[in-house]
């Protein structure tokens, strides 16, 4: 049996947290700090008069206000407010939306700018990104409630790409057949101690997912894996589903690390590129934990079933048999059934039936095998995710008793 070194996540090495860095340059500093070649700026002193002989509602400030501006184009800077384009033509529009530069034609007319597409889109942007910091925070709850209300025009529509994708990205149910020295033992190991990694980092739930749906496509499509590159197969799994899905994800040497030195740089580096050479860099999959989030947003629930509804997703993916029979859609329906049950005896709503174009009776199977798993996770040797769920930040969900038995059994 694998002896994973699960002892070096309590070392006292501090862990990197999935944090922002405190480095208070603004999105215009850093590109100027790329030495990027702008045809026309606006200086402050000039900037200053147009904005107040125009009215100009923006004001000044030198950092960022909140996190969700990180990734804006238009930005606010203590000397002008540019939005800078790179493209193989620079353009600046000043953030007053009055006057366009591009190299040293300017364009006084806003109606003629806007014959410009693009233009137009910079427009957009300029007056909606860079607004003052007050009028910003006023008018956050209202644009939060638009926004949710365009998602949700697009629901169904991400819904059935997910339902499409996952067919295509999903790993065969009995591939370690093609691996005699990997046990399905060995699998369940390996994927409680990534959970374990996961939460040493400090990482998303997602990329736990991701890692593990890696790791079983990779062995799907390899054969006769040694037994001794199993944990190194999991760890390079880990390490690109960070790199896809995490904004700051660790270092090479803290994988090594966690491994105990295991392996080493060269080795994870090796293993990274068979890995995603193998899966032919598709790494778009689609998981439980997506369709799961997709449900609650359809038919919320309170923070209780919620939080039960993806304890027990995770625990599904402790077990190869039977659950890699099931498409992730209907892993994560029988997850919300069940957390629904246990917590109101209420289980599969016509609202999600609806969306979802499943029944009770498609998702029946799967949740009679997740009641199961549910009912004798507690006598389990390997307990990281039940010790996860523990916590009072996801309401101790692991905690609760599992119901004697279904409706329809």
């Amino acid at each position: 049996m694998m002896n994973f070194s699960t002892n070096a996540l309590g070392g006292t090495q501090t862990s990197k947290e999935n944090t922002r860095p405190s480095s208070k340059m603004t999105v215009c500093q850093f590109q100027r700090a790329k030495q990027r070649t702008v045809l026309g700026v606006l200086n402050e002193n000039e900037l200053h008069v147009r904005s107040h002989s125009q009215g100009s509602q923006f004001s000044r400030h030198s950092s960022f206000t909140d996190s969700s501006q990180h990734t804006y184009l238009g930005c606010t800077s203590s000397s002008s407010f540019d939005v800078y384009v790179e493209e193989a033509r620079e353009v600046v529009l000043a953030a007053s939306g009055q006057e366009l530069v591009s190299g040293n034609y300017y364009l006084d007319d806003e109606s003629e700018a806007l014959k410009n597409e693009d233009a137009k889109l910079l427009l957009e942007l300029s007056s909606s990104l860079c607004q003052d910091v007050s009028m910003h925070s006023e008018h956050n709850e209202s644009q939060m409630s638009g926004e949710v209300q365009r998602l949700s025009e697009y629901a169904l529509d991400i819904y059935w790409q997910l339902r499409h994708n996952e067919v295509k990205l999903r790993p065969q149910p009995g591939y370690l057949e093609k691996h005699p020295e990997i046990t399905s033992g060995m699998r369940f190991i390996l994927v409680d101690w990534l959970v374990e990694v996961v939460q040493e980092f400090k990482l998303r739930s997602e990329t736990l997912y991701l890692a593990i749906n890696y790791l079983d496509r990779f062995l799907s499509s390899t054969a006769f894996g040694k037994r001794g590159k199993l944990q190194l197969v999991g760890t390079a799994a880990l390490m690109i589903a960070a790199k896809f899905e995490e904004i700051f994800p660790p270092e090479l040497n803290e994988f090594v690390y966690i491994t105990d030195s295991t392996y080493t740089k060269r080795q994870l580096i090796r293993m990274e590129h068979v890995l995603l050479k193998v899966l032919a860099f598709r790494m778009t999959a689609a998981t439980a934990k997506q369709f799961l989030r997709q449900f609650l947003l359809v038919h919320p629930v309170d923070a209780t079933t919620e939080n039960l509804a993806m304890y027990m997703s995770e625990l599904s993916l402790l077990e190869m048999d039977p659950f890699l029979q099931y498409r992730p859609s209907i892993v994560a329906a029988s997850a919300y059934c069940l957390a629904s049950y246990t917590v109101s005896r209420s289980l599969w709503p016509s609202a999600l039936q609806a969306f979802t174009g499943y029944t009770l009776t498609e998702v029946e199977d799967c949740l009679i095998d997740l009641h199961k798993f549910y009912i004798k996770a507690d006598r389990l040797p390997q307990q990281a995710i039940r010790d996860k769920y523990r916590s009072s930040k996801y309401c101790r969900v692991s905690l609760i008793t599992a119901p004697a038995s279904l409706p329809f059994q």
